[in-house]
């Protein structure tokens, strides 16, 4: 008899833990506007000048890890490699990403902060800043040199 408790007890603490999991994912979702989860197709300009610069398209994963892939990617002027970093609500609904890549052949980093201030499920808006560094550099920790300002606007990526 005591084995059979025992393996309810089990049984009960899983779904609770679960129950709890879920809870606290819900939580999070919904404090970020409905952008976690979400992909963008995004257009960006040139801050300075509203030129146009690039397509890409960003994902804000709901473990809060982001990345990027660019149209200017592969050049010609500069190479460099996708983003990969984290997200995370910020005060007033936006979001703030940061995420790093590598340019090529140079072997720099590059740090890409996103500020997303205008979210939506189905609409993001908001402002990017390239900073760049040596490879041997800390793009985690302040200094390197800005090297570009940029807007952009995007939309969801969705099934029919």
């Amino acid at each position: 008899m005591k084995k059979q408790y025992r393996a309810f007890a089990v049984l009960a603490v899983c779904v609770l833990a679960l129950g709890a999991w879920a809870v606290l994912q819900g939580q999070s979702a919904a404090s970020s506007n409905g952008v976690a989860g979400a992909t963008y197709l995004t257009t960006i300009t040139n801050a300075g000048t509203g030129a146009f610069s690039s397509r890409s398209v960003i994902t804000l994963h709901t473990d809060h890890s982001f990345a990027a892939v660019d149209s200017g990617q592969g050049g010609p002027g500069v190479q460099f490699s996708s983003q990969q970093g984290s997200w995370e609500s910020s005060p007033g609904g936006g979001v703030t990403a940061r995420s790093l890549d590598f340019s090529f052949p140079s072997a720099g980093i590059a740090r890409v902060d996103y500020n997303i201030n205008s979210t939506s499920a189905a609409q993001v808006s908001g402002t990017i800043t390239l900073t760049v560094f040596p490879l041997t550099g800390d793009p985690l920790d302040g200094g390197g040199t800005v090297v570009g300002t940029f807007n952009f606007t995007g939309t969801r990526v969705t099934l029919p």
